[in-house]
């Protein structure tokens, strides 16, 4: 039985049942190494050894994928953020991911999206290596289990000012424009508004019905004038209210259209969820209570519509300031003094 190195890592070979085995010991530490050498050794030595499984991430993201389309809503999530994980980890076999490759990952992604995209993509391969076991596909410590996640500020997102709008709305292309003012005035996210479809429209009350897919909550969502505006006078062109003029079908995407109208409108970075965003803000700063707003957006928990409280200021300012207008008098005494005898 012998120790070698590979890169950073320490590599043990020792034999068992007659059989060479050569394998990561998934540490950069020969003492760590040594200990774990000693454990594969005494597991043979005591009849207890497993040999250890040579799937790599992609052959087990395969059937995973598979798993998660019998048992995930949110499976094509899934698959977007697999092939971030293996566009990192590459052909690796599940046995060589280590709490530090995965400390690496984490360093590397956050470079380029916010915390909680890197947490959630850190989620999925946990719940993978957690699969992994379940199914004899991994032996061992799951990696993702040694490392932190990165703490999420949640209260912390972008809107748009009126003049942004108006700057945004001149700088887009019709169907784009009435897109945006749609998302704006209803909350809805991109693929809801791709999805929606003429049948969740209600013309004579006005009002919008359908399905969150996330949560699977029913959703009522009476249209303002602009919203109404927008679909109420819009000519019936197949089952979807919004289709692209291109090709009569729904629109699958709209990201290089809505990149284009920022550039022009010369404003800084403006996402699809930021119309969600203002709308939100909008309406708590107009004083509508979170509850209301929660029912609007569709939320499943008030606790994920509670980051758009702090933005209602002036609301909590007036509400206070009708303290100072009460005309009751109120008379203070004073605590009585003790006399000593």
């Amino acid at each position: 039985m012998a120790l070698y190195r590979r890169g950073r890592l320490w590599y043990a070979d020792y034999y068992a049942d007659g059989v060479r085995v050569q394998v990561s010991t998934g540490t950069a530490n020969k003492r760590e190494a040594e200990k774990i050498l000693a454990l594969r050794v005494s597991e043979v030595q005591r009849g207890v050894f497993v040999k250890p499984v040579n799937i790599t991430l992609p052959e087990f993201g395969e059937r995973y994928i598979e798993y998660a389309k019998a048992h995930k809503r949110s499976w094509k999530r899934d698959v977007q953020m697999l092939s971030n994980l293996q566009g990192f980890f590459g052909p690796s076999k599940l046995r060589d991911i280590t709490p530090l490759r995965v400390e690496e990952y984490q360093q590397a992604r956050v470079k380029n999206v916010c915390p909680a995209t890197s947490n959630r993509e850190l989620a999925l391969l946990k719940h993978m290596f957690n699969i992994a076991e379940r199914w004899g596909q991994h032996q061992g410590t799951n990696p993702v289990r040694l490392v932190k996640f990165l703490p999420e500020n949640n209260y912390r997102f972008q809107t748009l000012s009126e003049d942004e709008e108006r700057r945004l709305l001149v700088a887009s292309p019709p169907y784009l424009r009435e897109m945006i003012l749609f998302a704006i005035n209803t909350g809805l996210r991109t693929n809801e508004i791709f999805n929606l479809a003429w049948e969740d429209i209600d013309i004579e009350q006005r009002r919008l019905k359908m399905i969150v897919k996330k949560n699977q909550k029913a959703l009522s969502l009476p249209l303002n004038e602009t919203a109404f505006g927008i679909v109420g006078g819009r000519p019936k062109h197949g089952p979807y209210v919004f289709y692209n003029p291109m090709t009569g079908d729904r629109f699958k995407d709209v990201k290089g259209a809505l990149l284009a109208a920022v550039k022009r409108a010369g404003l800084p970075k403006v996402t699809w969820h930021m119309f969600r965003h203002t709308f939100a803000s909008r309406l708590t700063r107009s004083g509508v209570d979170i509850v209301t707003v929660k029912e609007l957006l569709g939320h499943a928990s008030i606790s994920v519509t509670m980051r758009y409280a702090h933005s209602n200021d002036e609301t909590k300012r007036r509400a206070v300031e009708r303290l100072g207008s009460s005309d009751k008098i109120v008379t203070i005494v004073p605590p009585r003094t003790k006399i000593a005898v």
